[in-house]
């Protein structure tokens, strides 16, 4: 991928930032990289919990969205979401550790979306989730 600071892409800023690098981006999949740092907001007791990793999730697909803006010379938008279902954690990351985080887009319609996510840790899957996602593109 061509080289630029992801947090051009996303609309948060730190310390709010739960991505590192972008990966990979297409109409329907993204994928991103994180490694969990002590002092992120969502480590606590030495491990990432659940929300940084919705978190997390949300923040690659809109990564994917902020790609694409890129891309078609549009500003980055904002994202909300508007609901997580089947949240599953398996594994909560511990400070240190390196997660590969992928986004595919299971519909699209307007300014609303749903995507799937899942987060790995190494080879072993970590968590996974749908959330339905609503942009405004104000």
């Amino acid at each position: 991928m061509e080289e630029f600071s992801i947090l051009s892409l996303i609309p948060q800023k730190s310390p709010f930032v739960m991505v590192d690098e972008l990966l990979f981006s297409d109409d329907n999949v993204t994928r991103t990289k994180f490694k969990v740092r002590a002092d992120n907001v969502f480590a606590m007791n030495g491990e990432f919990s659940e929300a940084g990793l919705m978190e997390n999730m949300a923040q690659t697909a809109a990564a994917g969205s902020g790609n694409m803006a890129r891309i078609e010379d549009r500003p980055v938008a904002t994202g909300y979401i508007g609901q997580v279902k089947n949240l599953e954690v398996f594994e909560l990351p511990k400070i240190g550790d390196e997660l590969l985080t992928e986004i595919k887009v299971e519909v699209q319609v307007f300014d609303a979306g749903i995507v799937s996510g899942k987060v790995w840790k190494g080879d072993a899957l970590i968590a996974q989730c749908e959330m339905k996602i609503f942009i405004n593109q104000q």
